[in-house]
């Protein structure tokens, strides 16, 4: 596909970065319950599932689709070992089937809902994020029944701001605007749209948000029961998205239009093909105390 090319080309000229030496658990340290290194051409469906344009949540200004345009694939990035997952927006009015969003835009999700989901242990993945206000990806786990109400993990959200990323807990009685959150400001000369590995460290007591093995946030059981009920002892299953615009975006950056949350310099970008979230590789391990075969 001639957009993807270019879009690999694009890309392949940024520098990694990152705040320091780190380095994944390694084989045999702590048991590897899920990886996918998304070196495929396609997406593993044994793996994942991709959402359908039904989805709908937060005022976002896309409909989800699963096509190769907006989950693909490509080689040769530099900063990523082998290939690269693309969850990428475009501009395609006229294409959405719900009448009463009407989204001018399409975009990737991918989840592994009844694939693969895990309780407690570490989930950390190696991505880039594109240099876009109002943009909204996220690497983040749920729960698998009522939300909130078994809980969610935000490991990384992003506005578009490229100075910071945001993570958030959410469960009953601290969701929506919950006070379980967090802006992780990078220091000067390093920045979201380069590459970093961001992780969750999550136990019965504690979970511990961080970028390049560096911790940024630590939440305990009793910050979270002084809002609501520990929803952080039930199964959870991995979901990467790329939304544009809606609630996030517009209350951090307060942009009306053209779009909800996002600027027109964002739409003429995102009308190149050119702005991606791309995802090296997601791992998640076991507790650090587990047993290894």
């Amino acid at each position: 596909m001639p957009v993807l090319t270019a879009l690999a080309v694009g890309l392949s000229l940024a520098q990694p970065a990152a705040l320091s030496a780190h380095e994944p658990p390694t084989e045999g340290e702590r048991p590897l319950l899920f990886a996918d290194e998304f070196d495929a051409p396609s997406l593993d469906r044994a793996k994942w599932n991709v959402i359908g344009p039904d989805f709908w949540v937060n005022n976002e200004q896309q409909a989800y689709v699963d096509d190769p345009a907006t989950v693909g694939f490509a080689q040769d990035i530099a900063g990523a070992a082998g290939g690269v997952l693309m969850l990428r927006p475009l501009y395609k009015p006229g294409v959405d089937p719900k009448a009463d969003r009407k989204a001018d835009f399409v975009s990737g999700r991918i989840d592994s809902r009844d694939k693969f989901d895990f309780t407690y242990g570490r989930a950390e993945a190696r991505i880039k994020m594109p240099d876009a206000v109002g943009v909204w990806p996220a690497f983040w786990l749920l729960g698998n029944g009522q939300w909130p109400d078994t809980g969610e993990i935000d490991i990384m959200e992003y506005v578009g701001e490229k100075d910071w990323i945001g993570v958030a807990l959410h469960g009953p009685g601290y969701s929506g605007e919950t006070p379980i959150v967090n802006k992780f400001f990078f220091p000067e000369g390093v920045d979201a749209a380069q590459w970093h590995d961001y992780a969750v460290e999550w136990t019965k007591d504690a979970i511990l948000f961080e970028v390049d093995g560096r911790v940024t946030y630590r939440v305990t059981r009793p910050m979270v029961e002084y809002y609501g009920k520990w929803r952080f002892d039930t199964p959870k299953h991995i979901i990467l998205n790329f939304a544009i615009g809606g609630a996030y975006p517009f209350k951090t950056n307060g942009i009306e239009a053209p779009y909800n949350g996002m600027p027109a310099e964002t739409v003429e970008q995102i009308k190149t093909g050119n702005v991606a979230m791309l995802v090296d590789w997601v791992r998640v391990w076991g507790p650090k105390d587990a047993p290894v075969d």
